[in-house]
């Protein structure tokens, strides 16, 4: 069978891409935007990828076009899949079809760690001896891929509240069928589909509402919105973690979040937890993690184990490379609270006197149309320097952010760079978020560096 993937290139769609080539498909794809870590790892996935949305990609016909939810009404291929009467099918609606109806479904969903946090729980059960498949939006540290499909029960999935396609606006968790669902934290995002907030949690409550009785919610302690979530009705066993009283919380060993304690209900230390990771963040993700897999059968002191040798996934405070002494990061935050986060871990791990210079790219289209914007001074602050591109198409006036001293909003990105490589001293950090390739940045600033 010949499936053809329509915007392969996103997280999501080349994890589907990797799965049916897995199961023994034919895959191809296209996408107007190929660059690394994804076109790479297709590449090695022995997948064709073809650049841009020619009509031609579809002649002769496949068996089935997979629709990525970037497609719109108007995109040369997307009409002639319709008036030739091809058919087609959503990325969330092929998984439940093909893959997850047979499978004890892991789900992680929240406005933020969705990645991080799922990559956690896919290493876990692997390390358990449990073999799962996944799907995360993100290439995984330990495994090197994004997913795969096993002969396990189990099977691992970043729960995405992002909706299907132009087919098919429900949010993509909803095909999922989880029996173990982790709701990690709720904002205000996505603001080209969700008009508010209520929005995003009334599909959070679908997501709720199909998880059984006998499965399990992991929530975290104390977070609103997902309490309001769960107060609109929940059937199923109701867990929470990281706040007193709860199920799971931590003991900081070092601020920076390199090494904690998970310490359980009772007061019990259940293990210690020394990995590469950083971030308070990333220690309530881990806690979650943990929840989570033992409600499948993973004890939590095995847990523990196997988190002391996780691997944060590509792009999630990733060093890519060192030059004179200045060290370049790239993250994938795009939201304030992600960036505030972001900043904190690194702060707390480089020190007080370290200078750090955060690079920063609003290319979600939340950010694209200023939502949230206001926030971004604050979330910036921790940072000694901030350069903010500002690219043409934005929807709000940028300039405003501009303090003419500490925070710069640049027009012009072969500026941007050259005044970046210009400032940078022996000892600097520099930290690049986007959740985009961000014109090959952190690869340009470094040539630029050693130069």
């Amino acid at each position: 069978m010949h499936v053809h993937i329509l915007g392969i290139c996103g997280t999501f769609m080349g994890g589907i891409a990797v799965i049916a080539k897995q199961l023994g498909y034919k895959v191809t794809g296209s996408d107007a935007n190929v660059y690394p870590p994804m076109s790479t790892m297709l590449m090695e996935q022995g997948i064709e990828i073809m650049e841009g949305y020619g009509a031609e990609q579809l002649q002769p016909a496949p068996d089935l076009i997979i629709v990525g939810n970037a497609m719109k009404r108007g995109i040369p291929c997307v009409e002639y899949m319709l008036n030739e009467g091809l058919p087609y099918i959503s990325g969330p609606q092929w998984l439940e079809n093909y893959v997850l109806n047979s499978k004890k479904v892991i789900g992680v969903a929240g406005t933020h760690g969705k990645t991080s946090t799922s990559s956690m729980v896919a290493w876990i059960l692997e390390h358990a001896g449990l073999n799962p498949g996944f799907l995360i939006g993100g290439v995984t540290g330990n495994f090197g891929i994004s997913a795969r499909i096993t002969e396990s029960p189990y099977f691992v999935i970043e729960s995405d509240e992002y909706d299907c396609a132009f087919f098919d606006k429900r949010s993509k968790f909803v095909h999922y069928r989880p029996f173990v669902q982790i709701l990690n934290n709720l904002e205000y995002d996505h603001a080209d589909i969700f008009e508010n907030i209520d929005a995003i949690k009334k599909q959070f409550h679908h997501l709720v509402r199909i998880i059984p009785g006998k499965g399990e919610v992991v929530a975290p302690y104390g977070d609103k919105a997902i309490d309001d979530v769960l107060k609109m009705g929940c059937w199923s066993n109701l867990v929470y973690t990281g706040g007193e009283g709860a199920g799971l919380t931590y003991r900081l060993l070092k601020d920076d979040g390199s090494s904690f304690d998970v310490v359980d209900a009772d007061g019990c230390i259940v293990g210690t937890v020394n990995w590469e990771s950083i971030g308070l963040h990333n220690v309530l993700n881990a806690l979650m993690a943990i929840e989570a897999s033992a409600y499948v059968g993973v004890s939590r002191k095995t847990a523990v184990e196997a988190l002391c040798d996780f691997k944060m996934p590509k792009r999630r405070m990733e060093l890519k490379g060192t030059v004179n002494n200045i060290e370049v990061y790239d993250d994938f935050a795009h939201h304030p609270t992600a960036i505030r986060t972001t900043l904190d871990g690194l702060r707390k791990k480089v020190g007080k006197d370290r200078h750090i210079i955060a690079v920063f790219e609003p290319r979600s289209n939340t950010m694209k149309m200023g939502v949230n914007h206001e926030q971004l001074t604050e979330s910036l602050a921790i940072a000694d320097e901030i350069f903010m591109y500002a690219p043409d198409g934005l929807k709000w006036n940028t300039d405003e952010l501009a303090d003419g001293d500490k925070f710069r909003v640049c027009h012009d990105f072969e500026t941007m760079v050259g005044d970046i490589i210009r400032t940078a001293k022996p000892g600097n950090v520099i930290l690049v978020m986007s959740n985009g390739g961000f014109n090959g940045i952190q690869k340009k600033l470094l040539d630029g560096l050693s130069g």
